[in-house]
């Protein structure tokens, strides 16, 4: 049997998203409550915890072809900015934020895209 190929969808974004929200949150916690220049990590997990979880369901909306994906697209969109923009403040000296402020403003413009 040949396998399927799958080709990259705004579903996959949103669990790409997810995942890169998690390491971050993983990351952030083995470091402390303070980054290495004492920036208080706390609002930046948070965020993180909760773009995770929002992303999933987005995903599972889309993927099941939910009547309410549209709009939740907007509410995904909405915390993954607030999550990139946390994430942002520690980019320059926190990878796992870096490539999370990046994961998530792509899912956050292809939420706006898909929500239009």
């Amino acid at each position: 049997m040949e396998a399927m190929q799958h080709e990259h969808t705004h579903t996959d974004t949103c669990f790409d998203c997810a995942e890169t929200c998690e390491r971050c949150v993983t990351a952030l916690l083995e470091m402390g409550e303070e980054d290495s220049k004492g920036h208080d990590l706390t609002a930046c997990i948070k965020l993180c915890r909760d773009c995770a979880d929002i992303c999933t369901l987005c995903g599972r909306l889309e993927a099941r072809g939910s009547q309410f994906m549209k709009s939740y697209m907007t509410v995904c969109a909405e915390a993954c900015e607030a999550c990139a923009a946390e994430c942002e403040k520690h980019a320059d000296h926190v990878a796992h934020c870096k490539a999370c402020a990046e994961a998530c403003r792509k899912c956050a413009e292809e939420c706006r895209a898909m929500a239009a």
